[in-house]
């Protein structure tokens, strides 16, 4: 095994369901001719969940990555066996032009060395051959959701970058989000969406309903704004005020969704946000963008991660360490290291003062 090889059985379920996928398709791949990233470079993809993120020096690795991290994409979403779906565009490698493969290739003992498979690979294939067939987990209508999210986003990078380019206002932006809202993520313009929806004096962007039922509103910036704490609180005005629990901010490009429990204050956790014209993958972008699709809030599927966000946001992971028994066992901790007894009292007070950034502290004992 190779210098930071991870190995398999570090990884965690579902870095092990990424390698799954990863090592079905290189099998197949390699059976057809096709140089592929080899079992050691297939683990390091798997653990880390990008082709693009570590050094690799391998035309194997680096000529596969869009089609890497598209198969570990579909992984995530518990699609089974992903390299049986894959998009012509993703059977080859970067660069290579689909017009001149004109047939698969056969791999047999002639072909050259450094186009077959190692050994390695080859028991994994093995592997993989005797386990029984199984259809797909994912329902229908989130794959069908899945492709549609994708197809989109591709479709409008194009005109997001000119509306940055020539920094459009708010209206031509607003324009440009609804395409996508009804295009990408499914909403009727007439049924679902309502323009300037109207709360007390005040107007959102949209209103949006599934179902006859009011579920979100949608505030729109220009392209060029940055998304910030003043529009948060502008949209959560109104979902106060109109009892909803999801709010999202957007200049297009920048997508925030946000989850809003009513009370005494209110509580409100960011779920996701997502940077469409930013440097990560268009398959990582579609998997955020995915839980905004009509089918996929009307299920809720987007409840486990704000729920998810919620509990493990720099807040609830402070006050959870500074908690009675946390610190308690930390004290009992530093003894057992350095045989020095100290007090949960002062262990809170060096936390809060010495090691976490001030603006945190201001905001958890505010809350």
């Amino acid at each position: 095994m190779g210098k930071g090889t991870v190995a398999l059985g570090n990884l965690d379920s579902k870095a092990q369901a990424r390698l799954q996928a990863l090592t079905g398709w290189a099998v197949i791949a390699a059976e057809s001719g096709f140089v592929v990233p080899d079992a050691d470079q297939l683990e390091k993809v798997a653990a880390v969940k990008s082709a693009e993120v570590l050094d690799f020096d391998s035309n194997a690795v680096l000529g596969w990555a869009a089609t890497l991290n598209w198969l570990m994409s579909q992984a995530t979403f518990g699609l089974v066996d992903p390299h049986m779906q894959l998009p012509d565009e993703l059977k080859v490698p970067s660069g290579t032009d689909l017009k001149t493969i004109t047939s698969v290739l056969v791999l047999d003992d002639a072909m050259p060395l450094e186009r077959k498979p190692s050994g390695q690979l080859k028991a994994k294939l093995s592997r993989e051959r005797e386990k029984p067939a199984t259809l797909s987990r994912v329902p229908k209508w989130e794959l069908a959701a899945m492709v549609q999210v994708r197809e989109a986003i591709a479709r409008y990078m194009v005109p997001l970058s000119e509306l940055r380019s020539r920094d459009a206002n708010e209206g031509d932006t607003r324009l440009v989000v609804k395409d996508m809202l009804c295009e990408g993520l499914d909403y009727d313009k007439f049924n679902d969406l309502t323009t300037e929806y109207m709360v007390k004096q005040d107007f959102a962007d949209y209103g949006v309903r599934i179902d006859k039922q009011l579920v979100a509103f949608i505030e729109v910036k220009r392209i060029s704004q940055k998304l910030n704490e003043r529009h948060l609180r502008q949209v959560q005005m109104y979902a106060v005020n109109e009892g909803v629990e999801w709010m999202v901010l957007t200049n297009g490009s920048v997508w925030q969704a946000y989850h809003l429990t009513g009370g005494l204050p209110v509580v409100v956790n960011m779920a996701f946000e997502v940077d469409l014209l930013g440097p990560k993958p268009l398959e990582t972008n579609a998997a955020m963008m995915f839980f905004l699709h009509r089918e996929a809030l009307k299920r809720r599927r987007i409840d486990d991660l704000w729920k998810h966000r919620a509990a493990t946001e720099p807040g609830a992971l402070l006050g959870l360490i500074l908690a009675e028994p946390m610190l308690e066992q930390i004290r009992k901790e530093v003894k057992r290291r350095t045989g020095i007894v100290t007090t949960a009292e002062a262990l809170s007070e060096v936390i809060r003062t010495e090691i976490v950034d001030p603006k945190l502290i201001a905001k958890l004992y505010k809350s």
